[in-house]
């Protein structure tokens, strides 16, 4: 049994090394990641994460792992800013307010798939053009759902979460150590 993550993220795989797991195989699946017209937040994060774990090539007897975080601002999808314009726009747009940060996690082995969601709340701070401007400039925006990844700079941005701090990072570890383990993968196994 090979473990494969289904992800290109270095923060998935650091998350993964708390559970004393190191990967046999990264394997980034490509897939389209457009929203369907009138889908849902919570409905587009899961159907992601499913289509990503199907997508990996695997063994029979290997176990995929993939997982996609969304941030939702009501019923809006704030998915990878295109540019720093874009970016701009969706921190201005979370400033002041919460909002739902949701990472839904898929496993696959041979044609069994479990899948677990966990869904926080986060309250980001209003943004001074000086401080939109530094972290806009520092390029921390780029490839993150919402614009902001809460490990980094914009840390300093959240005064308040409720929910999971790894699933706002983008691996819920309890409800990913419970697929693993619903799977046959033995947690925790090189700590």
């Amino acid at each position: 049994m090979k473990l494969i993550l289904g992800s290109g993220s270095p923060r998935r795989k650091e998350l993964l090394a708390q559970l004393g797991l190191v990967p046999d195989a990264i394997l980034p699946p490509d897939i389209d990641e457009d929203p369907k017209k009138g889908e849902l937040p919570r409905p587009y994060c899961e159907r992601l994460a499913r289509e990503k774990a199907a997508a990996v090539v695997a063994g029979a007897d290997d176990v995929v792992i993939c997982a996609d975080t969304t941030v939702a601002l009501g019923r809006r999808i704030l998915g990878k800013p295109r540019d720093a314009a874009e970016a701009a726009e969706f921190l201005t747009a979370l400033g002041g307010r919460r909002h739902q940060v949701i990472t839904a996690v898929a496993v696959r082995r041979g044609y069994t798939v479990w899948q677990r969601t966990s869904e926080s709340a986060v309250k980001m701070k209003r943004l001074s053009d000086a401080e939109l401007n530094a972290y806009l400039s520092g390029g921390e925006w780029q490839g993150k759902a919402g614009a902001y990844a809460i490990q980094g700079a914009a840390g300093a941005f959240i005064p308040w979460i409720s929910g999971s701090f790894t699933g706002i990072v983008g691996l819920p570890l309890a409800e990913t150590a419970q697929l693993l383990a619903a799977a046959g993968v033995p947690v925790w196994r090189q700590l």
